[in-house]
């Protein structure tokens, strides 16, 4: 497996990864994008999100279906948190947890979020209630 730096012909198989996943479809820019890939085919993305306010995060992390749990998801983590400094934030299902927990990620409260991710806590809890299901939870790592 390699992981490399994503470029523009890698953005419809980037978009497509991301919608066969369900995971939140805005902000796709390849060029924050890495790409694991194996024999020529793409099998996992992932990418670093600078927000508004100035927070990043680790976000779009997704395998396919094929290759899922055989560690590529972990590999991508680990080649996007190679570089990175300072806090870092994530958004995931609260399943997830203990998962990004081992990348030195730990759950946060409203009051230790940036605006950006108090907003989208904010609209996830609206439509949770309406969907009468568990909301994301916000985590954060800092290094």
């Amino acid at each position: 497996m390699n992981i490399r730096p994503a470029s523009a012909t890698d953005q419809p198989i980037i978009e497509r990864i991301v919608h066969a996943a369900g995971i939140n479809p805005m902000s796709l820019d390849w060029r924050r994008f890495i790409i694991a890939e194996e024999d020529g085919q793409t099998i996992g993305i992932g990418q670093i999100k600078l927000h508004g306010d100035g927070s990043r995060e680790l976000a779009s992390i997704a395998v396919i279906p094929e290759r899922q749990g055989q560690g590529i998801g972990s590999e991508i983590i680990r080649a996007l948190l190679a570089n990175e400094t300072g806090a870092l934030y994530l958004t995931c299902r609260q399943e997830l947890e203990t998962y990004y927990a081992r990348f030195g990620f730990r759950r946060i409260e409203r009051d230790e979020m940036t605006p950006y991710f108090r907003r989208l806590m904010r609209l996830a809890g609206v439509f949770m209630m309406l969907a009468r299901g568990k909301g994301p939870i916000v985590m954060k790592r800092e290094q």
